[in-house]
């Protein structure tokens, strides 16, 4: 999905003509993906070769251990022999099983489906709240800023309000920005789901916060690509 010049000067309009009915300041941000989720590839791989052996054992795959009466014993070195060559098969098969499981894994439309909603959505979270902090959206005067996230390979958004908008504004209010931001991105509209989605916070940002006499544009008013 990419944005050109005109997108991203799309949403910085968007932004500030919602910010000229506020005090409040609003923040976009878009992430290709906030993780590379390698160590969930590497989690199904290591299960799917550890619990590989046990789809051999119908197919005769045994290790035969030395049991220690006479015949036994004047064979132990062959024995030893086959045993090795057991382990040494067990070894390879569970590397093959490893490797192709870890590729299998790095594909993207499969490491979605294999990954946890719940780690998704946690750790999109944590990136957007980094954001929140790298940019000072948590500065400003009267800490009304917001920040709208967007993360494309997780399918997911997340929207940030500062500390006095949590006071006064219910978490709910803002369930139809995402939602429309959403939406968007998922019909491959992204610049109309962030212009809905800032118009939309701009209103309730409004209704609470009117401008003040000083107006300050206190956050840069851009679309920033991660």
């Amino acid at each position: 999905m990419r944005f050109t010049e005109d997108d991203r000067a799309r949403v910085a309009d968007a932004i500030a003509s919602a910010e000229r009915g506020t005090s409040g300041e609003i923040f976009c941000v878009v992430s290709r993906g906030v993780s590379s989720y390698a160590d969930v590839s590497l989690a199904w791989a290591a299960a799917a070769a550890l619990l590989a052996p046990t789809a051999l054992i119908p197919l005769g795959f045994t290790l035969s251990w030395p049991v220690g009466d006479g015949w036994e014993a004047a064979h132990v070195t062959a024995q030893a022999v086959g045993v090795g060559q057991a382990l040494a098969f067990y070894a390879l098969v569970q590397a093959v099983i490893f490797v192709a499981v870890f590729l299998l894994t790095r594909i993207p439309p499969v490491l979605r489906w294999i990954t946890p909603r719940s780690l998704r959505q946690a750790r999109v979270r944590k990136a957007a709240l980094q954001q929140f902090l790298a940019h000072g959206v948590h500065v400003t005067r009267e800490r009304t800023g917001v920040l709208i996230f967007a993360a494309l390979k997780e399918h997911q958004v997340e929207l940030i309000a500062d500390e006095l908008i949590h006071q006064k504004v219910d978490e709910g209010v803002w369930a139809d920005a995402v939602a429309a931001l959403t939406r968007e991105l998922k019909a491959g509209r992204p610049v109309a789901g962030f212009e809905a989605a800032i118009d939309q916070c701009g209103r309730v940002l409004a209704a609470h916060f009117p401008p003040r006499a000083d107006n300050p544009n206190e956050l840069p008013d851009h679309l920033v690509l991660l």
